[in-house]
């Protein structure tokens, strides 16, 4: 079960608690510290909860990223209101994870580490590669067209890079997406890093990224777009095993034993945790839940 919904508040002095779970919740840890944004709109916004399905999570006015282990307490993403589009596209992405038996604590592994086969391809992957313009017509929020249109991703690459989701399906075996500079260059469409996580990708880790590519997939909340330190598309193969670990800020091929740096993904990770922009805002009362 992923987190669907968190309410934080202020404590008067220094640290992080959580209030008991209610019978209607399940508890998840995480080692993701609290990020300065969300602790800086908790000095101007106090969310109280004690209704049974909601749970405060609760840090210090002012802190900074803290990595002692902290208990979330999460509500399936179906009872995510539906009052937005990016509501909708989170219930369509939580009705097809359940449809193919996904759950925490698969291969894919938690938010902070993501463990699986890797694609890999090189530079200037633009978004008509990932997916052309004409399965635009699909509409994301509707659970049946999320899923079809996570089937076509990634259709339009060259056949040199070969078949990213194998014929007659719609997921990819593959968890993480490498490749080389300006990853998701070309038009700007929102459809890019959806469909990649429709089809079941977490994380994509390149060299570089075209800017409006980068910014979608955090304001989708699709899948995590990790720079790495230097180029590693030359010294990774397809069907690779790795684990990128968001918190050490690596990526280990277990293919090769190779480690490689990456760059922090700052404070775009907790905004993506969230399932994108909109339900981030909700969570640390930016808007109303």
């Amino acid at each position: 079960m992923a987190v669907s919904t968190v309410v934080m508040r202020a404590l008067p002095s220094p640290g992080i608690a959580v209030s008991p779970a209610s019978s209607s919740s399940s508890t998840l840890s995480c080692s993701r510290g609290v990020p300065l944004a969300a602790a800086a709109a908790l000095k101007s916004h106090v969310a109280n909860s004690s209704s049974a399905d909601r749970v405060v999570v609760a840090v210090a006015g002012g802190c900074e990223r803290r990595s002692s282990n902290v208990q979330f307490v999460a509500r399936p993403k179906s009872a995510v209101r539906s009052s937005s589009c990016k509501s909708r596209l989170l219930q369509a992405r939580a009705a097809t994870a359940v449809e193919d038996g996904e759950s925490e604590g698969s291969e894919s592994g938690s938010a902070a580490t993501i463990h699986g086969r890797c694609f890999v391809v090189g530079d200037n992957i633009d978004t008509d590669q990932i997916i052309p313009a004409e399965y635009l017509t699909l509409v994301p929020s509707k659970p049946e067209e999320y899923q079809k249109l996570g089937s076509y991703a990634m259709i339009g690459l060259p056949a040199k890079w070969g078949r990213f989701i194998e014929e007659g399906k719609s997921k990819t075996e593959y968890k993480v997406v490498i490749g080389g500079a300006n990853f998701g260059c070309g038009s700007s469409r929102e459809h890019a890093p959806v469909a990649l996580g429709a089809a079941g990708v977490r994380a994509v880790v390149a060299e570089s990224y075209a800017r409006i590519f980068f910014r979608n997939s955090v304001a989708t909340g699709e899948l995590y777009p990790v720079e790495s330190q230097g180029r590693i598309c030359d010294e990774n193969k397809t069907g690779d095993y790795v684990t990128v670990d968001l918190e050490l800020g690596t990526l280990v091929n277990h293919t090769t034993g190779k480690q490689y740096a990456l760059k922090p993904i700052g404070e775009a990770g907790p905004v993506i945790d969230a399932g994108g922009i909109f339900a981030y805002a909700r969570k640390t009362g930016m808007i109303p839940a």
